[in-house]
């Protein structure tokens, strides 16, 4: 059961979380004609009256670019006050969660981008551990990856979506955690909601821009870490055989962090993940606020 905050940032303002309601003839209920982002934020370890914001101006900058594919103009500035505000009225004392959503919130029936009311929410969750940090167990789903040509996949659009709810639910209920997407063209993309990165050789190796991923932030951060520790980043398409054997096998995202993958259908997986962990640890420093070469990463919010 989610745990949500108290306000929500909707219409232009705080307000409480259960006053914050749309119809159910809302456009983008019906249509998927939607955005929306994913942020973490936690309080500082060494300071609770303040919270800390990863990447901050990488998630607005993805979120206004989402916001373009529904022809919308969201202004970077406003997202950035909006968080700043909803987080001093929360005053959260957990990890949370913050989901921003942009939306055609008319009430007409017509499938369109054009000649529509937007509108945009923010709310909060607390949020732990997504995926288990020792690990989870895949399957490879048996939907595929959509293309970039039937959707803008370099934007978080909701309705893309129904693939990854679909692929996650036949992980689950064949008894596994995860589920892991094939492109079109047979190679692997990534997870339900979730970049993938394998180590073969000591080489990190991740699926480029053009095997349909998401962009993802923390993935682009992991590539970023890698290279200031002096490892070879190789973005190229990735073999459903290379899963098996490579040296290691994880996942990276908002909500999952960096996850390790330690079983793919019925083949365990390698447990050493001498990388990983080590990219994990720069990770949780960058994202606890004690790194000062990668302070410009965090956003302090002081809630008093």
């Amino acid at each position: 059961m989610h745990q949500f905050l108290p306000y929500a940032w909707f219409n232009g303002e705080c307000i409480p979380f259960a006053e914050a309601k749309i119809s159910i003839a809302t456009h983008a209920l019906h249509y998927g004609t939607a955005a929306f982002g994913g942020m973490r934020a936690i309080p500082n370890p060494s300071d609770k009256s303040e919270f800390l914001l990863f990447r901050t101006d990488k998630h607005i900058k993805r979120l206004t670019q989402s916001a373009k594919f529904l022809l919308t103009e969201l202004k970077e500035d406003y997202v950035l006050n909006a968080l700043e505000q909803i987080i001093k009225i929360n005053k959260p004392d957990k990890p949370i969660y913050i989901r921003p959503f942009v939306y055609t919130s008319d009430l007409g029936i017509a499938p369109r981008l054009h000649n529509i009311e937007t509108n945009f929410f923010i709310y909060c969750i607390e949020l732990g551990d997504y995926l288990s940090p020792d690990g989870v167990t895949c399957r490879m789903s048996s939907w595929t990856r959509q293309e970039d040509r039937s959707l803008p996949l370099r934007g978080k659009i909701s309705g893309a979506y129904i693939t990854s709810s679909l692929a996650k639910t036949e992980a689950s209920l064949s008894g596994f955690d995860e589920a892991l997407l094939l492109n079109s063209r047979g190679k692997v993309s990534e997870a339900s909601g979730m970049n993938l990165f394998i180590v073969r050789d000591g080489d990190l190796i991740t699926p480029g821009v053009d095997q349909d991923i998401l962009e993802g932030i923390t993935r682009a951060s992991v590539i970023e870490l890698a290279r200031s520790m002096g490892l070879k980043v190789i973005e190229r398409p990735v073999d459903k055989t290379e899963l098996f054997i490579a040296d290691e096998v994880f996942l990276t995202g908002t909500a999952a962090k960096i996850t390790p993958i330690k079983q793919i259908e019925s083949t365990k997986l390698v447990g050493e993940r001498k990388i990983m962990k080590k990219l994990k640890s720069k990770l949780i420093e960058i994202t606890e606020g004690r790194s000062k070469d990668y302070d410009s990463w965090i956003t302090r919010i002081k809630l008093n």
